[in-house]
């Protein structure tokens, strides 16, 4: 018998996330822990008349790579792998783990040269463009674990609990509350749209950046479970200024704490952090690293707690996030890079704001449009 909880989740993944039709060929991989949600998955797919391909990860097997594997193996990308992002009309990945740690005595080195391949940062491009025009549909999900329960502080339980209400899964019609967030979203996009320059103005930040002819974008469910959040990608040169994250940057399970951030003309100039700050260094060394990919504001006040997991993190309502790298091309972008890193800041804190062409439109974690 199928879990009902990861039926219902199944459900809005293909009825709602990614419209999944007759015809469609759809691959799935995530951790083997997650057995229910596959089995729920699978079963919703195959209703559809699509054709699923179920991959599962091993424990193991990621961490063993990077500890053994010769610069030639750490910049091999397998024919397999551009198939996926080339061929498939949707993509799902289950995100749960055994052990979020299982980086921690992996080489930064190794894994920024990993992730600066300029094939993968290729495939990623082709990925982006696929999704631009509709031709491909993605979606992350989460499954609850001991792993990410025990990150949140939190036992497996109450985690369950926690990941059951960000999802909408204990209302009657889940579906329905997504379509709900997508409709309120779509007016502060509409506001959104209309601005040119942006200030934020926080503990020690005052960071101005142009959004003039970019787009802002709704996630309101289709690409991300939970989800809350509107962003855009800046202007490339006009990011200036300061900012200091209030909350750890999480890079492959490691920890980067008390993030500071100088910009001048859209690239870091300075760059600490009190723990970690190796991995800034080394992450801000990959090609366009070192811009803001994207600026966004969470939007779901239902998610209230940090667990780390930038999953439900970035959609934590009374917050904003940047993301250095890779930029959005649905938004405008031109910064194309392998990496794709958010970090968090609180905005509810006395005196936080958001200034828009000189009109407040958010102060103190709430909407003044």
């Amino acid at each position: 018998m199928i879990n009902p909880i990861y039926e219902k989740l199944a459900k809005i993944v293909v009825e709602y996330s990614l419209e999944i039709e007759k015809g469609h060929t759809v691959y799935i991989t995530g951790p083997t822990i997650a057995k229910e949600l596959f089995q729920a998955l699978n079963m919703e797919i195959i209703k559809a008349g699509a054709y699923p391909l179920i991959v599962p990860s091993l424990e193991g097997i990621r961490e063993t790579f990077f500890q053994y594997a010769s610069e030639e193996q750490l910049v091999y990308v397998d024919k397999t792998e551009e198939l996926i992002f080339t061929e498939f009309d949707r993509l799902i990945e289950i995100h749960a783990d055994y052990n979020t740690r299982k980086y921690s005595n992996v080489d930064s080195k190794k894994l920024s040269t990993y992730m600066g391949v300029p094939k993968r940062a290729e495939l990623r491009k082709i990925m982006k463009q696929r999704t631009s025009t509709g031709e491909l549909k993605w979606i992350v999900i989460p499954y609850p674990c001991n792993a990410h329960a025990q990150e949140a502080n939190m036992d497996l339980l109450s985690y369950s609990a926690f990941v059951v209400k960000s999802l909408f899964l204990d209302r009657e019609n889940p579906i329905e509350e997504w379509r709900k967030m997508k409709k309120k979203q779509d007016l502060i996009i509409e506001n959104l749209n209309k601005i040119k320059q942006i200030q934020v103005i926080g503990e020690d930040t005052d960071l101005l950046l142009s959004v003039e002819g970019r787009k802002w974008i709704n996630c309101c469910g289709q690409t991300n479970l939970p989800d809350g959040e509107v962003y855009t990608s800046p202007i490339e040169d006009s990011v200036n200024g300061y900012i200091r994250f209030t909350y750890p940057g999480i890079y492959m399970g490691k920890e980067v704490e008390n993030i500071y951030l100088e910009f001048k003309d859209g690239e870091v100039i300075k760059a600490t952090a009190a723990k970690g700050e190796d991995i800034l260094q080394d992450l801000l060394k990959v090609e366009n690293a070192n811009r803001i990919g994207e600026f966004a504001i969470g939007t779901n006040y239902g998610i209230t707690k940090f667990t780390k997991n930038m999953l439900f993190d970035e959609k934590l309502g009374g917050t904003l996030h940047c993301a250095l790298g890779l930029g959005f091309e649905e938004a405008g972008s031109k910064n194309i890079s392998s990496v794709h890193w958010d970090i968090l800041k609180d905005m509810k804190l006395p005196g936080s704001k958001i200034v828009a062409d000189d009109n407040i439109i958010y102060e103190e974690g709430k909407w003044k449009i």
